[in-house]
């Protein structure tokens, strides 16, 4: 079933019935265990007694754990649906319920720095096709897409200005406005320095264009004291299992200084890391307690687990949680490591909503400081 909501509208009227409009039915692909969605649960806006807000409709992941998580803590009960646990590429995903906007934060494992970087060469650099392809046939009115910054590195930008512009030209009426933008997380309020492409477009029959809203915590970070002391995280709390290390490792850790890693700490011979590869910074790496931690992940092995600045230990997954400004009673299913694999690879809480809430400013009409986009499209 293909979705043409301006086939309903008289066509010089398209702009006036969208700001008639103030429930958005929203689909997810790739949505992991739901940073963006539940930002999107969260997200309301109030204009001359009306309520913008969006409604979930259906997501899709091909991770088990991530499915249950969402369906849990975003859907709950209220699951028209459902979350389909489904490889996107033999999925069905044109007979899906018709949305008003998608949100596909395609995967980034062939587009990070901290991989081999294959690009639209490797296992999961094309998945954002199957983005386009619906795009191409439902004609959604916005889309929101996330991708890590290594995208526009890959084959000297080839590959990034190549999905921008197919994005660009999706859908039979006339393409998208895009908005394009670096955003640095931490300038938002999330105590963690992460840095991610926000592409946001709306259907230009629409004649509306997204802008970025500008940053109010560029001077006033959230350090990562702030984020896991402040207030403390509740005894009840789930996912706060220690991570066991070996006495070397706790030993290891007692020489780094906070802010400090394993290749620019004073160690003695026998704790030094006898390895061949790239020094990633991150590797044994503690947090400074006064500034933003650095990017969460969620794979990699020993040493890049994310270090507590006074304690010799990894931290918790409760408190990477709070890293990516997910609320502490968030619940997340699977194992010890299946959960920090989904808090790591999941958009901020925090920074979603303030991207959504621009979202819906856009649509209604609201005027709000911006910036320019680091991205021209």
């Amino acid at each position: 079933m293909k979705y043409h909501l301006s086939r309903e509208l008289n066509v010089s009227s398209r702009a006036l019935e969208l700001h008639k409009m103030t429930n958005f039915r929203i689909g997810e692909f790739f949505c992991g265990p739901g940073g963006i969605g539940l930002a999107a649960k969260m997200t309301t806006l109030r204009v001359n007694k009306k309520t913008y807000r969006f409604e979930h409709r259906w997501a899709i992941d091909s991770d088990k754990d991530s499915c249950e998580t969402y369906k849990r803590n975003v859907f709950g009960t209220d699951c028209p649906n459902g979350v389909h646990h489904a490889d996107i590429r033999t999925f069905p995903i044109l007979d899906l319920e018709p949305v008003d906007g998608l949100f596909f934060g395609f995967p980034c494992n062939d587009f990070s720095l901290a991989g081999k970087s294959k690009g639209l060469e490797g296992e999961y650099g094309s998945l954002y096709k199957y983005g386009v392809e619906f795009i191409d046939h439902m004609n959604p009115l916005f889309f929101f897409a996330e991708n890590v910054s290594g995208l526009s590195s890959v084959d000297k930008g080839k590959a990034f200005r190549g999905i921008i512009d197919e994005l660009k030209d999706a859908g039979q009426y006339g393409g998208y406005n895009l908005t394009t933008h670096l955003f640095n997380f931490d300038q938002y309020g999330v105590p963690q320095v992460r840095r991610r492409y926000i592409i946001v477009g709306f259907r230009r029959d629409l004649e509306l264009v997204f802008e970025v809203p500008k940053p109010n915590y560029v001077h006033n970070r959230k350090s990562a004291r702030d984020a896991i002391e402040s207030p403390p995280i509740p005894s009840e709390a789930s996912c706060q299992e220690s991570t066991t290390h070996s006495k070397t490792v706790v030993e290891r850790l007692k020489y780094i200084e906070p802010g400090k890693n394993a290749w620019n700490s004073n160690l003695p011979e026998h704790l030094k890391l006898n390895v061949q590869r790239a020094k990633l910074s991150m590797v044994y790496r503690r947090l400074d307690p006064d500034r933003p931690a650095y990017t969460v992940t969620g794979s990699g092995g020993g040493g890049t687990h994310v270090y507590h600045w006074a304690e010799p230990r990894a931290l918790t997954n409760r408190e990477r949680a709070r890293l990516q400004t997910f609320p502490d009673d968030f619940e997340f299913c699977g194992s010890k490591e299946s959960v920090r694999r989904q808090i790591g690879m999941a958009v901020p809480v925090k920074a979603a909503q303030c991207i959504l809430k621009a979202i819906l400013k856009t649509i209604a009409g609201v005027d709000y400081s911006s910036v320019e986009p680091s991205v021209s499209s």
